[in-house]
């Protein structure tokens, strides 16, 4: 047995999988951002290894029979994330979150200070990455900073509390800023523009290989061997490719979770930085991969029900329910919540809603939601495939993949067919777990195999004229924004 933990935004997940590749259990526990200031997003590491802890709990006591099984374990997580520590490795203030947008005017710093940036990281600098965040403190929180010893990843802090061992592996670390990603190990020159040295950073492995093994007490604590092995993990998109298969030059996935994400495998290290797409290393040994981030996705349902008083699996249906007419009349919905990544490169890009009038009804706005989140995964593709990603396929996987309705609706938008797989939900946790099983010598060929296609969703091309109008509205209405904010003061 192969555990997979998954430490989200939103909550810790793990799972359990068999050497058939089966998943067998899961558990979750819920996570809570904190938002002291606009443009900021944070969270108590502390909250992290609670919630890890509740939900193995759990899982021990439900599943005994299993429990004395376990051979190691794959760490995925959340990525970007700031976890500053000191000297005796105690946590210096809340982490600083992915979809944080506080440090714009540092990202200007940072290029400057290191004009190697884009070739070496292969990425632009944006508020979401690491390497801002700290130039953030450095300037706001001089204390602090001058305090920091070491800079942690959320899972790779998971990590130091199970293992003792401070370690991170390439597709998480290569969002930081400070990997050298074509090369896999940390850049010297881009770490030292930020006041820091690899010192200050962990050892790097690869995801598929072991990184350490539990400490006595924790071993004591969970029940479990200290001979039991952590693999290096991923970082969670990265995981959630392991988990599906997505593995060898041309797979390729849609995420809906928190953040929507597009993501293709590649052989080779593919920067394309001016479009605002990521190049990262894959969780697997010598393989990259290119990524489009959308900072909201399944998330702007999420604030849709919360603001309505309802449930997501009521409102799914009474989208269902609408005419292709109703449709058409919706409101047009700018999914910017939290700003945009892809392609805009966008911190203070804000969500709305176009087109309100009195007869509009709540399915109306779920209808341009699901739209808006789907125009936006088109926006970047686009830039994708100008960055030599070919696709002919997408696996969908997160919380999103969970309605059909919507898979649906996004192989009509991208015009490319959707395939949905069981146990597509379990993301970047089934992902982990395959890591965990590599890492104590599972075959690649067989621990990472393709899973079973649930349903496939090919593009409708009925539909294609009416989602054109209104994407043009959508990026017009986008474009309006930008033209707007010139205005202010």
């Amino acid at each position: 047995m192969y555990l997979g933990i998954d430490l989200g935004t939103s909550e810790i997940k793990i799972v359990i999988i068999d050497d058939t590749g089966r998943l067998v259990a899961a558990e979750g526990e819920p996570l809570t951002v904190q938002r002291p200031h606009p443009q900021w997003s944070e969270q108590d590491p502390a909250q992290w290894w609670s919630a890890t802890n509740l939900a193995i709990g759990r899982l021990r006591a439900r599943h005994s029979d299993l429990w004395s099984r376990i051979r190691s374990i794959g760490l995925s997580g959340q990525m970007h994330g700031a976890v500053l520590l000191d000297e005796h490795d105690r946590v210096l203030r809340p982490a600083i979150l992915w979809n944080d947008t506080r440090s714009a005017a540092e990202c200007t710093l940072l290029t400057r200070l290191a004009p190697e940036l884009h070739a070496v990281a292969g990425n632009l600098a944006m508020p979401g990455f690491t390497a801002p965040k700290l130039l953030w403190v450095a300037e706001h929180e001089p204390a602090v900073f001058a305090a920091v010893r070491t800079v942690l990843l959320p899972k790779d802090y998971l990590r130091l509390l199970m293992s003792g061992e401070k370690v991170s592996d390439m597709s998480d670390a290569a969002g930081t800023l400070w990997l050298d990603v074509a090369k896999r190990d940390w850049s010297d020159s881009i770490l030292a523009a930020c006041g820091l040295t690899r010192d200050n950073m962990p050892s790097l492995v690869e995801g598929s290989a072991p990184s350490a093994c539990l400490k006595a007490d924790v071993a004591r604590a969970w029940g479990l061997s200290e001979q039991v092995v952590i693999a290096g993990g991923g970082g969670d998109n990265a995981a959630s490719a392991v988990g599906i298969g997505a593995v060898n030059s041309g797979d390729a996935f849609i995420s809906l979770g928190t953040s929507g994400v597009i993501f293709a495998v590649n052989d080779t290290f593919r920067p394309n930085p001016q479009s605002a797409v990521h190049a990262f290393c894959h969780a697997l040994p010598g393989r990259w991969h290119q990524m489009s981030v959308m900072l909201t996705a399944a998330s702007a349902l999420r604030w849709l029900c919360q603001i309505l008083g309802t449930h997501e699996t009521a409102l799914l249906e009474e989208v269902a329910a609408l005419s292709l007419e109703e449709q058409s009349r919706a409101p047009i919905f700018l999914p910017y919540l939290s700003g945009e990544r892809t392609p805009h490169n966008d911190p203070v890009a804000s969500g709305s809603f176009h087109g309100l009038t009195h007869s509009t009804e709540r399915a109306a706005l779920a209808y341009a939601v699901l739209e808006g989140v789907a125009f936006g995964l088109d926006d970047g593709l686009d830039v994708m495939k100008q960055a030599g990603s070919h696709i002919s396929q997408f696996s969908l996987i997160g919380g999103g993949a969970r309605s059909p309705w919507w898979a649906q609706l996004i192989a009509d938008v991208v015009k490319i067919p959707v395939v949905t797989h069981r146990d597509g939900a379990a993301g970047g946790a089934l992902g982990a777990a395959r890591l965990g099983w590599l890492a104590v010598g599972g075959n690649e060929a067989e621990v990472c195999r393709k899973p079973e296609v649930h349903a496939r969703f090919e593009a409708d091309a009925g539909r294609a004229g009416q989602l054109e109008s209104r994407l043009k509205r959508y990026r017009l209405f986008y474009q309006q924004q930008v033209e707007a904010r010139r205005l202010l003061p």
